[in-house]
């Protein structure tokens, strides 16, 4: 039970990081010495220290280091990258013992920083409240095992079921279900629409309601239809646009040649190659049912205003799911589902 407690400690500590720090994954790590933490520390972005490095800096009395054991919610590094393995550092400082909530499953590591604490003469324990920290790095394990992107795929429909009136757009969810959508963005890695969207809403997809980063922004636009000057032009993030007639560098703005045929799987070999670990499909009826019909997607999240009735316009997309849970947002319900 100690072990889970000190576990839960590292994921709520990761869970500071969420958004900043992609290409890596979300980790947190806790020092014990005779039952009470001594140090802490989480990663806070791609190129600083890891977790496990900020956890010992922040330990005053090192003397204590040989006598403690060493929580992490994820299996401690065993690659030289834009900093040292942090394995070594475990097996240098000599901790009596390490615990890990869930192996790593990038093959720079895989139990190779396991291997290393072990053969050392550290004991190490892996496995504690493993679906949590899975759940924690959701997008990073989806990443390296499936060799694609997370995808979230979400829209907002009315209480008979469209997502705008008479082919408008029309506002569906209310000022505080707006908030949850730019956490949203501020969370994840990238954001998509496509031809149809971009040029019915003129949307920037950044971040402007909460504190965070703006997702990359990609478009599909097979035959460049939306104009320059449209928001998602603009210097708020980097933007990849797939399209059928060039390839090239502008500044922010990168455009990456793709066919048709086989669109999907495609682009999902594009975005592994360009480290894009989570994508929210946040398209029209027609690009989000491609997504569904294809299965490529992992959570579905449905703002539902039962109150509106619009009648006549675009429909929501064919979606026959059961949802895992629901929240209400004042008239707004937000329907959450995991594929």
């Amino acid at each position: 039970m100690q072990d889970e407690f000190y576990i839960k400690r590292c994921i709520e500590l990761a869970q500071k990081a969420i958004g900043k720090t992609y290409p890596n994954p979300l980790v947190g790590s806790v020092i014990v010495h005779n039952g009470e933490i001594i140090g802490e520390g989480y990663h806070h972005k791609a190129g600083e220290n890891h977790a496990e490095i900020n956890a010992i800096n922040s330990v005053k009395d090192k003397s204590l280091i040989p006598e403690s054991t060493i929580y992490v919610s994820l299996e401690p590094c065993a690659h030289y990258g834009k900093t040292p393995p942090c394995a070594l550092k475990i097996k240098e400082l000599g901790f009596k013992k390490v615990v890990i909530g869930a192996m790593d499953s990038h093959d720079k590591v895989n139990g190779k920083g396991k291997k290393i604490i072990q053969d050392s003469g550290i004991e190490a324990v892996s496995g504690v409240l493993e679906n949590e920290c899975i759940e924690l790095n959701k997008r990073f394990f989806t990443y390296h095992e499936k060799k694609r992107p997370y995808i979230i795929l979400k829209w907002a429909e009315s209480g008979d079921g469209f997502l705008d009136k008479d082919f408008k757009p029309t506002s569906i969810s209310n000022s505080l279900v707006n908030q949850f959508v730019h956490q949203l963005r501020a969370d994840e890695h990238a954001i998509l629409v496509g031809t149809q969207t971009a040029l019915n809403d003129n949307p920037s997809l950044n971040v402007r309601n909460v504190e965070g980063t703006n997702p990359v922004r990609i478009l599909i636009d097979f035959d460049l239809k939306v104009p320059r000057d449209f928001n998602i032009y603009n210097k708020d993030a980097k933007t990849l646009v797939f399209n059928s007639v060039k390839e090239e560098i502008q500044d922010n703005i990168q455009f990456i040649k793709i066919e048709k045929e086989n669109f999907l799987s495609d682009l999902m070999d594009v975005l592994y190659k360009e480290q894009i670990q989570s994508v929210i499909i946040e398209g029209g009826r027609f690009t989000l049912q491609e997504f569904i019909n294809a299965n490529f997607w992992d959570e579905a999240i449905i703002i539902k205003n039962e109150n509106l009735k619009l009648v006549n316009g675009t429909k929501a997309p064919e979606f026959e799911f059961i949802p895992v849970k629901n929240e209400s947002f004042r008239d707004n319900t937000i329907l959450f589902f995991k594929h």
